[in-house]
């Protein structure tokens, strides 16, 4: 699965790691030219050849349905777009949650913070999760974001993995079917 994370900070670049493990491929887009994480929280994602960096970039529309398929992103320095695909999105954005990216796209609570799904990280959109300060009104911590941060990448191996078995068992089927068709 191709899967992106939005931001620059070490919440993003631990996010983007993390994800290597079940993500053929990690974008991590990012509004300027230059990460605000720790130098050894940047290395890291630097020498991971599955994360790819998209530097300059926001956010201007999340596309799918029922799940994520895409995302539109604007470039800072000349504003042009260009579409993105992927099937999971990551939100690690720091500690102002700046939610207004997704207004409009995901449910929000009456605060403002990205609605989420009991204590997962699942939001009102397939294959969107959210984490840290953007799901979290009250503490806002480093600690709890970290938390939240772990909850939302087991929830995204989890979506993976249904994802995958349902893709294998539509070929299972389709398999059958042509073994079972008239003339075969």
């Amino acid at each position: 699965k191709t899967i992106a994370v939005v931001g620059g900070g070490d919440s993003a670049m631990e996010e983007a790691t993390f994800l290597t493990r079940f993500a053929k491929k990690v974008y991590v887009i990012h509004r300027r030219d230059e990460l605000k994480a720790s130098k050894i929280m940047q290395q890291r994602a630097f020498d991971n050849e599955k994360i790819e960096f998209i530097w300059n970039s926001e956010v201007a529309d999340i596309q799918g349905d029922a799940a994520v398929s895409g995302l539109v992103l604007k470039s800072t320095v000349d504003a042009s777009t260009r579409e993105l695909p992927i099937e999971g999105l990551f939100i690690a954005i720091g500690n102002d949650p700046r939610t207004h990216l997704v207004h409009g796209v995901l449910d929000l609570t009456p605060e403002g913070t990205i609605a989420v799904d009991g204590r997962s990280s699942k939001t009102s959109v397939a294959g969107v999760f959210a984490a840290g300060d953007v799901i979290d009104p009250s503490y806002r911590q480093a600690v709890t974001a970290a938390a939240s941060g772990t909850v939302a990448a087991l929830d995204a191996e989890h979506y993976l993995a249904l994802q995958e078995q349902s893709a294998q068992g539509a070929q299972a089927e389709a398999t059958l079917a042509a073994a079972a068709a008239p003339g075969a």
